[in-house]
């Protein structure tokens, strides 16, 4: 049954309101804090945030085991799945689970490694100027309320402190890796994320 925008705007009050970042760090949200990142250049002018989904094992929510994953901690014994996570070296700066907390693992002004081999606009290697956020989920289970109100807030709050971050430079890893990457997947609701955001730029 699909919600209100009354009740939309109940869900996103009962969440964090707003978002603070303080030398590249949300404030008020759990870190965790990943050696799977570069310094970000001089010239790198952060423009672009691009939006991921991910889940361990696929489509099973809950637990630590993305967190091990981005950590460089992750028990490969743990699930069959995981033999081919070994040695694997990934992370994003923010990671929204299924309720809509925020675990920030990397900074936002240094590269986290989440982009792979891609390309935007005719500019390869997207890590050198983007954010990525990681949302817990599948290609085909819907998203969560909680986590398109997350993400607006946050994207919100890093226009805010990235402004070269237009609505037109946020896009799936789809979108800048399309022969190796379908995520966020077509169940996540661009037209409901850019309402989100559109309601809290607003507010």
């Amino acid at each position: 049954m699909s919600l209100s925008k009354q009740s939309k705007v109940i869900i996103s009050n009962n969440l964090q309101r707003s978002f603070t970042i303080m030398r590249g760090w949300l404030l008020k949200v759990e870190q965790k804090k990943s050696n799977f990142f570069t310094p970000r250049d001089q010239n790198d002018n952060i423009s672009l945030l691009v939006v991921h989904n991910i889940s361990l094992p696929a489509g099973e929510f809950g637990g630590n085991h993305i967190s091990d994953l981005f950590l460089g901690k992750l028990n490969t014994n743990a699930h069959p799945s995981f033999e081919d996570l070994a040695q694997l070296q990934v992370s994003a700066h923010c990671l929204i689970r299924r309720d809509g907390r925020i675990i920030q693992y990397v900074s936002f002004d240094d590269k986290a490694w989440h982009a792979g081999i891609s390309d935007f606009k005719g500019i390869e290697q997207c890590n050198d100027f983007s954010i990525g956020i990681e949302l817990e989920g599948t290609d085909d289970i819907p998203y969560e309320e909680a986590q398109y109100q997350q993400l607006a807030k946050l994207t919100y709050c890093l226009q805010q402190q990235y402004p070269l971050i237009s609505s037109k430079n946020i896009v799936g890893h789809c979108d800048i890796a399309p022969e190796r990457k379908t995520d966020p997947g077509k169940v996540f609701d661009w037209l409901h994320f850019h309402w989100c955001l559109q309601h809290h730029s607003n507010n």
